[in-house]
């Protein structure tokens, strides 16, 4: 909770630093991969969770309980022997919620070209402005991209200057040989991410996920009923999202994060608010429809 009251103090305007970093989990695995020794994917997973971890990214100082819970689940599919690497990941991350031992899932994304070098004993050097490393850049953005979600559920907006500095990565990442970083290679890749999380177009996730969190679930503790009702409410603010527009990942990503969620929080409902919920989520995510029956029970 200490992380929670300072961005609490924050919001309230007397304080000027946001208290974020990451607490990163990472596992690093390639089933399929049989040139792969255990030796070099446990110094290839050192690496990442020290540079995931020993770095400040917001530039705060603060203290270890009061970093963003993450982790990044690494699967290598193809290693030449040498360096390179292809892989995808599941990044995810979670934000605590106020007087509850509950972890809000925040982030839920499969990178599927997740793809890069290394070479043992390889220093991960990173600058904000240039691809130094392409693994460097790689996580950085991700970095960026967790923590900027983050202070988006507690300040309104809160988030755009690390949302800005992982774009900057994708950027400057345009003329790099790895997959992922442009327009024109898929449209659900971290280009498309970025593009979503800054685009105007989608600032109603935005203000959804500072809502929902700050003034729904924060508020369940005081009065759990009238926290659940803001929070149903808050949904039709995800109409508001052309869903059929090209390149729009950020909606699947969320429902990813949030169906279960929504079906813990509005299952237990009166059973007329509940179907009109299991109305509304239907409509809004039909890919998770078999989950949301269970709201109408």
């Amino acid at each position: 909770m200490i992380r929670f009251l300072l961005f609490l103090i924050l919001y309230m305007g007397t304080f000027s630093v946001f208290s974020q970093d990451l607490n990163a989990r990472v596992e690093v695995s390639s089933p399929q991969v049989l040139n792969a020794n255990a030796r070099t994917l446990e110094v290839l997973k050192k690496a990442i969770f020290d540079f995931l971890n020993n770095k400040s990214w917001t530039g705060a100082a603060i203290q270890p309980d009061q970093r963003i819970d993450c982790s990044f689940n690494i699967v290598i599919s193809e290693y030449d022997g040498m360096n390179r690497y292809t892989a995808t990941a599941h990044i995810a991350s979670v934000r605590p919620v106020f007087g509850t031992n509950y972890n809000s899932p925040i982030l839920s994304f499969r990178d599927k070209y997740f793809n890069f070098t290394y070479t043992e004993g390889e220093q991960l050097d990173f600058n904000n402005e240039q691809n130094l490393s392409p693994l460097a850049s790689l996580l950085a953005f991700y970095g960026y991209t967790i923590a900027g979600m983050d202070m988006d559920t507690f300040k309104h907006m809160g988030g755009t200057t690390m949302l800005g500095k992982a774009k900057t990565i994708v950027n400057y990442s345009q003329s790099s040989q790895t997959e992922g970083w442009r327009a024109m290679e898929a449209t659900d890749n971290r280009y498309w991410l970025i593009n979503n999380l800054t685009d105007r177009k989608y600032n109603p996730y935005r203000e959804f996920a500072y809502a929902y969190h700050r003034e729904g679930l924060d508020k369940m503790m005081e009065n759990e009923s009238e926290a659940k009702k803001k929070m149903s409410e808050l949904l039709l603010k995800l109409k508001e999202v052309d869903r059929s527009n090209t390149g729009n990942v950020w909606t699947t990503a969320l429902y990813t994060a949030k169906s279960n969620e929504f079906i813990g929080l509005f299952s237990k409902m009166p059973a007329n608010e509940s179907i009109k919920i299991y109305n509304l989520l239907a409509d809004l995510d039909p890919a998770n429809l078999s989950k949301y029956e269970s709201l109408k029970k």
